[in-house]
């Protein structure tokens, strides 16, 4: 049997960690070669694409990736962990009116700034910040830009609670975000759950869940499998002539006005030959005019 490649939607279940699932999925698809396109915390659930095989080397690719949540905002109280699964820091009995926090939460859509909270898997001099403030450490974070495409609110089951449903760039986090309305409100706030529903071009309706992966042989679960393209399916494709795709599969620039093609320096694209799609290129600049380059080859 040929090794496993593509990408499997996986809808994580509360309690796991993303590793945790990547090791499942290795034990399930029989390869080392699995990794996944964005850390969910424990707590959380939802899309968690898995890469399995030649699909892993995409990993560091999927950089403009946006995602949709649905999260509960829990008011009044702050932790160390900005949900509520940590240390109470502070609590509040002064409860905000459901229009002061629609309000609040218009401040936060488009372009803000945001400081990654400590407990994250980003790093500062070779260690994460989770693991530094598991050990009482906190260090200065940078506030970083994110972008809020849409924002909604609407109450939970107390006065307290919220449901959040937000669509945002990579990046972004929700239980940050959680934490800043409440900071905003004045109560201080927590993210009280979190479901991711779609990440990139996936949605929660398309994934599947390690207890129905269990069940299924081997050949069921790779016939679950998409294909890597399916990665970048909101990228533009270009399928080349023989003599082209042999040339930029030896790591040759292919000029646009050879091949006709106009696309803008920067523009990322998927790459199709005979065999169908193949790499994932880019568009530069270089002295004889704009070609097409390689960079990263998916097929031999």
């Amino acid at each position: 049997m040929t090794e496993p490649s593509g990408v499997i939607l996986l809808n994580k279940p509360e309690g796991l960690t993303s590793h945790d699932c990547v090791n499942r999925m290795r034990r399930l698809f029989g390869t080392k070669k699995v990794g996944h396109t964005g850390t969910l915390d424990p707590m959380a659930t939802g899309v968690l694409p898995i890469l399995i095989g030649r699909a892993t080397k995409a990993a560091d690719l999927l950089v403009s990736d946006s995602k949709k949540y649905r999260a509960g905002l829990r008011l009044g109280i702050t932790t160390d962990t900005e949900d509520t699964s940590g240390e109470v820091l502070t609590e509040s009995d002064r409860i905000p009116s459901s229009v002061d926090v629609y309000n609040a939460c218009k401040k936060f859509a488009g372009d803000i700034m945001q400081v990654p909270p400590m407990y994250s898997a980003l790093k500062v001099d070779g260690q994460k910040l989770v693991d530094l403030a598991r050990r009482g450490v906190s260090v200065e974070r940078e506030a970083r830009p994110v972008t809020i495409y849409s924002l909604e609110a609407e109450a939970g089951d107390s006065e307290r609670d919220y449901i959040l449903t937000v669509h945002c760039s990579k990046g972004t986090y929700i239980r940050t975000l959680c934490a800043d309305i409440g900071a905003e409100l004045g109560c201080g706030g927590v993210m009280s759950s979190l479901t991711r529903l779609a990440s990139g071009g996936f949605a929660l309706e398309a994934c599947t869940t390690l207890e129905a992966l269990d069940k299924m042989t081997i050949e069921e679960r790779q016939a679950l499998l998409l294909p890597i393209e399916s990665l970048f399916s909101e990228l533009p494709s270009v399928k080349l002539p023989p003599f082209f795709e042999k040339l930029s599969r030896d790591g040759n620039e292919i000029y646009q006005k050879k091949i006709g093609t106009a696309h803008a320096v920067g523009t990322r694209m998927r790459l199709y030959g005979a065999g169908g799609f193949y790499a994932l290129a880019e568009v530069r600049e270089y002295e004889a005019g704009s070609a097409i380059k390689v960079i990263k080859l998916f097929s031999l």
